[in-house]
């Protein structure tokens, strides 16, 4: 991966890399295919949306316990676990596609397993390697890497082949995860340093406890955004569908076009993890962590009011600091945590961000439904906004933090 890691620190890091890839691919396949898949099924959009409500609240509610196991069990046996499980669920939710009921079902055991991840790989990153900054940033890129494919794989295997046989695919990629892990060592605890012994004697449950309501509001305002993109940009993109295909002749429906954008989207958001990487190596974690949320205020507010390539540019800057903030935010946990529970901390972020930013879900439906579609993004401006207000307290509350100790 880069010179500053040794083998044994690149061999973890190859194997997470690709879980952090697969557990947000499993995450935003449901979306790009959201209005087919409400059109197969005879229901509104709002309707199909609450189908994966559970997929959402598991991947995140599940994080704790699961981040618990990982500090006892281990990281490995835990991604083993996931790899499997997601898999299985996979298949089942392809064989139950035109079954709303066990298909909501199949979706939620995707993201339960799915939630093992986060806790487990990020706490594994945390612990045994020393650059924890840089190699967050590598990691990150993977995540939005599992972001950017998971429309674009999406889109074209529907377009080609049917929900059916997309679900298959996922399967597919889940247990390619176990052919990874069995071909790289099983290190054993203690071989490499342990993290968690050289947190700094400030380390205190205050700090990390402001963070985690700072992370909770960053995931109402990630979650809303990834299950609301793709559709937002096949309603409000139809001008931008209609030029590219009269330049370049048939380039599909109008929803593979919106899959690309927003793989193209979460593309961007790579080179965002690796700019915010490298931000959190240089400057104070706290003021990358404002500066990065504070720009993706008004570019939220933006979208809600554009379309077409408007749109696509500000969803662009929207996604590079929303998602390069991740780097510096999973650095500033291993920075604030007590000492010794690092998979169990980003099980607490992650039941946080991932399952309370599940009822995003929900403010969605409401806020669509109160005001339309374009408020959404208005709505993600304003949790934006008191999130960063957050952050000024946790400022305020702490003395610099640097990502090496």
């Amino acid at each position: 991966m880069n010179d500053s890691f040794t083998p044994a620190e690149r061999s973890i890091l190859a194997v997470s890399c690709y879980g952090h890839f697969i557990s947000h691919f499993n995450m935003l396949v449901f979306p790009a295919v959201l209005l087919p898949l409400a059109a197969q099924l005879h229901l509104t959009m709002t309707e199909t949306l609450n189908l994966s409500f559970f997929m959402y609240f598991l991947f995140g509610v599940s994080a704790f316990p699961w981040g618990f196991a990982a500090d006892r069990l281990g990281a490995r046996t835990l991604l083993i676990v996931f790899y499997i499980g997601a898999g299985i669920c996979a298949i089942i939710t392809a064989l139950n596609v035109e079954n709303p009921l066990l298909f909501s079902i199949s979706l939620a055991g995707i993201g339960l397993f799915s939630g093992i991840y986060h806790p487990a790989g990020l706490g594994w990153i945390a612990k045994e390697i020393k650059n924890t900054s840089r190699a967050m940033a590598f990691n990150g890129i993977f995540g939005n890497l599992g972001l950017a494919m998971a429309p674009l794989v999406a889109g074209f295997v529907y377009y080609y082949s049917g929900i059916r046989v997309l679900y298959f695919v996922v399967a597919v990629m889940n247990f390619f995860g176990l052919f990874l892990i069995f071909l790289t060592r099983n290190h054993k605890r203690g071989e490499l340093e342990i993290r968690g012994q050289n947190q700094p004697s400030s380390a205190s449950w205050t700090p990390f406890l402001i963070l985690l309501l700072a992370m909770t509001l960053g995931g109402i305002a990630y979650r809303g955004t990834s299950v609301t993109l793709p559709a937002y940009f096949e309603l409000k993109s139809s001008g931008l569908f209609n030029t590219l295909s009269g330049v370049i002749g048939d380039i599909g429906s109008a929803n593979l076009t919106a899959t690309i954008l927003t793989s193209i989207i979460y593309v961007v958001g790579m080179g965002g993890q690796y700019f915010g990487g490298r931000i959190g190596e240089k400057y104070d974690l706290r003021i990358s962590y404002l500066v990065f949320h504070a720009i993706t205020i008004p570019a939220a507010i933006g979208m809600s009011l554009s379309t077409d390539m408007s749109l696509f540019w500000l969803a662009m800057i929207h996604s590079f600091f929303l998602l390069g903030m991740q780097p510096i935010e999973n650095t500033l946990v291993a920075r604030l945590t007590p000492p010794r529970l690092l998979s169990s901390a980003y099980g607490m972020k992650f039941i946080l961000t991932f399952g309370v930013g599940a009822l995003s879900v929900k403010f969605i439906e409401f806020v669509k439904t109160e005001w339309g579609i374009e408020s959404i993004f208005m709505f993600i401006g304003l949790v934006s906004t008191f999130l960063c207000c957050v952050v000024v307290f946790l400022i305020k509350k702490t003395q610099p933090i640097k990502a090496e100790t």
